[in-house]
């Protein structure tokens, strides 16, 4: 797949070798005043113009695998740089397959995920920026409303007769419309240019309308003036452009956290020399060589060697799973013990890990059916304020025959009035704080139309590791055999796994250390891959590790069948160990539950919500958990990407889950 990538990218930049870099710096220059039809922003374009063509290079802007996307407006896609014709917003590359599909961003490696590194900064400035002009619009509404007709009406402030108010509400408010608020004017510009009617268009027009309207009366001097209307619109939806676009920034940095996941090198194996490649030339078929502590860069079949992969970031499973001849393993997993060689079966957009970063790149691009709606009604509402208006002065200056002032004033009234502008902010202000108090609370909530059904939740469905569980694995069973005692068995085992960065062995360590245990030295180490440990503990020998370790060494296990098989079905992990051949002892480990799962499962219930435990760890592991907690049904060994067939099933019994995965709920 990347041969056929790297051959696009050279055919596309061989037909551009026809061009000069005249004609091609002109032809940017002019495809850099097209902008995003959807939303209108400006955000400072000529500072972010400049920050956008000093953080990708001319050749990357002809790159044919680049396209420009708005960040309030994900859904927009540009060949070209420039700034979104609805919002105004300067446009942020992307780098996308060799097809140019919107949806290529999972076939991205590590190296391509390196050349977007700018746009999150870029996309960072743009907050920040809105964040500056929605305070200074804030500082500057304050004394306009102060002085306001509203505000001294409402509040009673005595105002001076000779100070000249409308002047000084018009030196305040013109920076808030035309600084602060020039977002919307430029968007407003780029949609007519496009020939759209959007929310941009109909912020405009009641604020526009508001002020040069205020403006007028404040050179006749004879009424009183809307200035205080324009500001506060400005600044309400200001808030909630901030808003929404700080709540997706929060979500592209989730998605580079998975980006992450991925390796930037690869050790592979062709022509039977072992060699480094960027892990985005890998190919279905190659022999990946991994060793203790590399990342695992694609998904293939263990074809030599045993290894513990810690698939935790991947699937949930909090234990690192043992890997064999013909076992899985799946990208931006961590292989931990053994050296492992596997075939990649599984490389690019068909991996485990580029699924996942597509669901999220899903709920980066999803709207609330609320903000749709009010999108396509917002074409419709511009006409409806501005017929409003103008039916509201031939009414009054024709039919009813007041002045022409009087007949504006009304005009302007009813344009303003008309112009539902809580549509531009209650919805994705809404979002945005119930997504950040979710995101304080460490819950992620997969889109805007989730959050929207919420209230009509009658079944949730958790995940197990982090949620439930602490996610930690923790030591919970100490049994000693063949006369030995439960200390002996823990001090003995925690000397041979000292130097281990296996979780269990960590578990194993901190436990011997809460019981301040003095630790033996041990020596002549053995790692049997995939089994255990062998070792000499002073003069004994000793073996630490699973069942079959013991086994292959003629170690008799027969009589404690029964003790192994009950820790087992309780979900806990085992770790025995042998003295001298003999076994002494078995240390059980498991991934403790959170103190107060049990009661808020109870709580749920009582609220008619049904629970449901998804997850990708074991099945005797995942119904142990639920029966302590009380959750009937569980689904384990659930890959993420699958996740979303068991909701919906839930869904087709007629449960109403929203698709919500809670983390660290508890």
């Amino acid at each position: 797949m990347k041969n056929h990538m790297n051959h696009s990218n050279h055919e596309h930049h061989g037909n551009n070798h026809n061009h000069s870099p005249d004609s091609q710096k002109n032809d940017m220059t002019k495809e850099a005043n097209k902008l995003c039809v959807n939303c209108g922003c400006d955000s400072e374009a000529k500072q972010y113009e400049y920050k956008l063509h000093n953080s990708v290079s001319q050749k990357e802007q002809l790159d044919s695998n680049i396209i420009y996307t708005c960040p309030m407006h994900p859904e927009v896609k540009s060949k070209n740089p420039g700034r979104c014709p609805a919002c105004g917003m300067e446009l942020i590359p992307k780098k996308v397959g060799a097809d140019h599909k919107d949806h290529e961003m999972s076939k991205m490696s590590h190296h391509d995920h390196e050349a977007t590194r700018s746009n999150p900064q870029i996309a960072k400035q743009m907050e920040k920026d809105m964040k500056k002009r929605f305070f200074i619009s804030l500082l500057l509404s304050i004394p306009i409303f102060l002085l306001s007709p509203v505000g001294i009406n409402l509040l009673k402030i005595p105002i001076p007769e000779f100070l000249p108010i409308n002047w000084i509400l018009l030196a305040l408010t013109t920076p808030v419309v035309f600084w602060a608020g020039s977002i919307f004017i430029t968007g407003t510009y780029y949609s007519l240019k496009a020939k759209k009617l959007n929310m941009s268009v109909l912020i405009a027009t009641g604020v526009l309308a508001a002020y040069i309207f205020s403006v007028l009366l404040t050179f006749i001097g004879t009424q009183e003036t809307f200035y205080e209307a324009s500001a506060l619109l400005v600044t309400f939806v200001l808030f909630g452009h901030w808003m929404e676009m700080k709540s997706r920034r929060g979500t592209s940095e989730a998605l580079r956290a998975l980006f992450d996941l991925i390796p930037p090198k690869s050790k592979v194996i062709r022509n039977g020399k072992e060699i480094e490649v960027n892990s985005s030339e890998i190919i279905e078929g190659d022999i990946v060589v991994l060793r203790p502590g590399d990342k695992v860069p694609v998904d293939g079949i263990v074809i030599k060697g045993e290894s513990a992969v810690d698939e935790s970031l991947v699937t949930g499973e909090s234990i690192p799973v043992s890997k064999s001849l013909n076992d899985k393993v799946i990208g931006g997993s961590v292989n931990q013990t053994g050296t492992i060689q596997f075939k990649a079966t599984q490389v690019g957009s068909e991996t485990v890990l580029a699924h996942i970063i597509k669901l999220v790149e899903t709920a980066q691009n999803s709207k609330a059916p609320g903000q749709r709606i009010a999108d396509k009604a917002a074409a419709w509402l511009v006409v409806v304020a501005i017929v409003a208006g103008l039916s509201t002065f031939f009414g009054w200056y024709i039919f009813a025959g007041a002045t022409l002032l009087t007949a504006l004033t009304f005009a302007i009234s009813a344009v303003v009035i008309a112009c539902p502008d809580a549509l531009g902010l209650a919805t994705p202000t809404a979002v945005a704080v119930g997504t950040g108090i979710g995101a304080k609370k460490n819950i992620l909530i997969k889109d805007a139309a989730t959050l929207e059904n919420a209230s009509r939740i009658n079944a949730i469905v958790l995940d197990k590791t982090g949620t439930l569980t602490e996610g930690k694995p923790k030591v919970t069973d100490i049994v000693a055999f063949n006369g030995f005692s439960e200390k002996e068995v823990l001090a003995y085992m925690a000397s041979v796994e000292l130097n281990s960065n296996h979780p269990i062995a960590k578990a194993i360590i901190e436990k011997s250390n809460e019981q301040r245990i003095k630790l033996l030295s041990a020596t002549n180490f053995l790692s049997v891959a995939g089994h255990g440990l062998k070792a000499k503990v002073g003069l004994k020998s000793v073996l630490v590790g699973k069942e079959k370790l013991l086994n292959d060494n003629k170690i008799d296990t027969k009589t404690q069948k029964e003790t192994f098989e009950r820790l087992a079905g309780e979900g806990k992990t085992l770790s025995l160990i042998a003295i001298n051949g003999k076994i002494a002892g078995v240390i059980a480990v498991a991934d403790t539950i959170k103190e107060n799962a049990r009661k808020a499962v109870e709580e749920l219930n009582k609220l008619g919500i049904e629970t449901v435990m998804i997850t990708g760890d074991n099945k005797l592991v995942a119904e142990a958990v639920g029966k302590e907690i009380g959750i009937q049904r569980v689904f384990a060994e659930v890959l993420p990407e699958d996740k979303a067939k068991y909701v919906k099933k839930l869904q087709e019994e007629g449960s109403l889950i929203p698709m919500i995965l809670l983390k660290q709920l508890f």
